[in-house]
């Protein structure tokens, strides 16, 4: 869809596409502060569409798409803890963050180093203790689930459901 033909639509789309609120875009395009005329401007199939245009476009030139975001959730949903660490001949764990591909990297939330000295005097030794974190895991098994469509909300009414029909008058 092109430019609305009129500047101030294309300014309110263009508003509401920024996340603006239906009263701010509304006043933003340069019309008197209304709430039910804002409101249904914004109704306006015009309108909506050039605002999912915009937004189109804006993620395409962003490299946002579908399948991108969900290979990222994909990554930290599958992201396994023994990936990022062995069990060393003592039995420790020895973490290896050398051999990470960018993949398991992005798994990684959060990434903490900390040097301190251990015991007193000649027995003092240096040590480094290094922690690390993975995104939210569940969250995201669930937000990929939730887009395959392998969840679905389910509503339970209980009680009593009145249904009532509005005839016309055919010869009024």
């Amino acid at each position: 869809m092109p430019i609305l033909p009129n500047s101030r639509h294309e300014r309110f789309a263009q508003e509401l596409a920024k996340g603006s609120s239906i009263g701010a875009a509304y006043v933003a395009a340069g019309f008197k502060a209304h709430d039910s005329n804002a409101s249904r401007l914004s109704r306006k199939e015009q309108v909506r569409a050039r605002v999912d245009e915009i937004l189109a476009a804006g993620a395409t030139q962003a490299g946002v798409t579908v399948q991108r975001i969900v290979e990222e959730l994909a990554k930290v949903g599958f992201a396994n803890m023994h990936d990022y660490m062995r069990v060393g001949p003592d039995g420790d764990p020895v973490l290896d963050f050398g051999r990470l591909t960018r993949d398991q990297a992005a798994a990684l939330g959060e990434v903490t180093v900390e040097d301190f000295r251990d015991g007193r005097g000649e027995d003092a030794r240096e040590v480094r203790r290094v922690k690390f974190k993975l995104h939210d895991k569940l969250s995201a098994l669930e937000k990929l689930g939730k887009h395959l469509g392998m969840f679905s909300d389910k509503v339970q009414h209980t009680g009593e459901v009145t249904i009532v029909f509005d005839t016309v008058d055919a010869e009024a």
